[in-house]
């Protein structure tokens, strides 16, 4: 009876939450497929360690930091160094009014190294405070913090050398 108590809840918090986690992946890895992928191997590791969640206060910062764990354990594998997994024909699909400005970031975003992408990621999507990131990544907030500083400017540089031509120059620049 305990198992099926805990399978339903297990069940609840997946359906209530996989759109969340799956937002998250993607933000994390650039592919909606491999989101795909990270949020089911994510579940996976959930499901067989649901029954560790009962004296878990925020059950959504442990799902979340079994995604990125998962995530960045993938990275180090040999296997995606050699094997690129986006398709030719991204989807596209954004609330945005920006579509160009939303795909620059996007690009911008899945051409930073994982650990900075991670933190970029938990620090202004998942809207974590330093610690908090440092205590998902496993690593001291000075090093959330530099993470944190190279990622936002490699995202800048990008972002600003990735303005069309045709955009104006800012105020001071010179041609």
């Amino acid at each position: 009876m305990a198992e099926r108590r805990r399978d339903a809840e297990f069940t609840e918090y997946v359906t209530t939450r996989s759109a969340w986690l799956r937002k998250v992946a993607y933000l994390l890895c650039g592919d909606w497929h491999r989101a795909d992928d990270l949020v089911q191997s994510a579940v996976t590791k959930l499901y067989i360690h649901w029954g560790r969640t009962g004296g878990v206060a925020n059950i959504d910062g442990y799902a979340r930091t079994v995604l990125v764990n998962t995530f960045l354990a993938e990275q180090r594998t040999s296997w995606t160094r050699r094997v690129l997994l986006r398709s030719v024909a991204e989807d596209a699909v954004t609330e945005s009014a920006d579509v160009d400005g939303s795909l620059d970031l996007r690009a911008a975003l899945a051409a930073l190294p994982p650990r900075q992408r991670a933190t970029v990621v938990l620090r202004y999507y998942c809207d974590l405070s330093v610690e908090q990131t440092a205590e998902v990544l496993n690593c001291s907030p000075g090093n959330v913090k530099s993470q944190t500083s190279r990622g936002l400017d490699a995202l800048r540089r990008q972002l600003f050398d990735a303005r069309p031509l045709s955009a104006p120059a800012p105020e001071g620049a010179q041609p």
